[in-house]
């Protein structure tokens, strides 16, 4: 007769991820066990443990659902850190993308966070977008809107963050528009605008606004902009492009002078304007919004053509490389280059499919 395996010793040999996967997959058996590892987590203060062992596999690419350990997770954080929160919001949203809930539910929860959790950070729509999909934001919009005509109260504030949010990933410039116009003309406030009027091509308008603005936000610096300006065109590069960014966002003017460094490049040789590009794409994706991770993608494919015109195809594909692996948790910019029909790197698209 066949003796029975040191399941101990094998065990021993397994992996931590491999493990965890394992002991993850028969808590979601069985509720006593799930039970007690959860007890056993928040008694102990090991809550970024926890989150360590679904990001990393997460980040393994692993087949198995963690959607519902995920939902688990958030839901019994209570007392958490914000960092924690955070962190496992953003880990939900992943687990999500990768085997969507019902998209109606998963509003629903958003919901109930959002308007019953106010010590909670406000949950990232974005983050969310594509495992809702077009049934999820059109529920959440539908109680949105229904709670923006409240009287005024904490609900109704929540609402209209949200119904920005939800303006931002669907693409409603007027919805957005009507928004950003409530609240004070600041800088930040003025290039979300100028940012919403060009997405939406109202290019002309973006110009017009921008110049207002410029005029209206003028200050003593103009003298050190004016000399940073003069710096840029004669020699465009990015030491260049740093330094009239840090007169002009001094001056309270940056999107305009922005949009107007830009344009002064036209015409010049690609492999002089390549370098100030990539600084724009990256200044994009630092904003860490929707809006800009698109316009981050159109700006690549125009540095592509710029890396084109100039014969370095091979440095444009080695630099989207670098950028996407720095990024790579940022999945609505990875989601706004395959909207921008940028071919990512093999390994990330294949993930991004998932």
């Amino acid at each position: 007769m066949t003796s029975a395996p040191d399941l101990r010793a094998y065990l021993r040999t397994l992996d931590a991820e491999t493990l965890a996967e394992l002991i993850l997959a028969e808590a979601d058996r069985d509720a006593r066990l799930r039970q007690e590892l959860e007890l056993r987590a928040r008694a102990h203060g090991k809550v970024g443990p926890v989150l360590d062992t679904v990001a990393r596999l997460l980040d393994s690419g692993t087949q198995a659902d963690l959607t519902p350990l995920a939902r688990r997770m958030v839901d019994g954080l209570d007392g958490a850190s914000s960092t924690e929160l955070r962190r496992a919001l953003a880990l939900y949203a992943r687990a999500c993308a990768a085997h969507p809930p019902d998209p109606v539910r998963l509003a629903d929860w958003i919901l109930g966070v959002a308007f019953n959790r106010p010590d909670w950070p406000l949950i990232e729509l974005a983050e969310f977008a594509d495992a809702l999909g077009e049934a999820g934001l059109a529920h959440l919009r539908s109680i949105v809107d229904r709670v923006r005509t409240e009287r005024a109260g904490p609900r109704r504030e929540v609402a209209r963050s949200l119904a920005e949010q939800l303006a931002e990933i669907t693409g409603d410039a007027e919805t957005l528009l009507a928004i950003l116009a409530t609240k004070p003309p600041t800088p930040e406030v003025n290039l979300r605008i100028i940012r919403t009027l060009r997405a939406a091509g109202r290019h002309g308008e973006a110009i017009a606004y921008a110049a207002r603005t410029r005029v209206h936000a003028e200050r003593p610096r103009t003298g050190v902009l004016a000399l940073r300006r003069a710096e840029f065109r004669r020699n465009p590069c990015p030491a260049s492009y740093s330094s009239l960014r840090t007169a002009a966002e001094q001056a309270g003017v940056w999107p305009a002078e922005r949009a107007s460094a830009l344009e002064a490049l036209a015409g010049r040789e690609p492999g002089e304007v390549i370098p100030v590009h990539r600084l724009y794409v990256e200044e994009l994706i630092e904003q860490k919004d929707s809006t800009c991770y698109r316009e981050a993608a159109l700006a690549l494919r125009q540095l592509r053509v710029l890396h084109r015109d100039a014969e370095t195809p091979g440095e444009f594909t080695e630099y989207l490389a670098e950028l996407v692996e720095k990024h790579k948790r940022k999945t609505r910019l990875l989601v706004e280059l395959r909207n921008a029909r940028i071919a990512l790197p093999r390994r990330r698209a294949a993930t991004i499919g998932a």
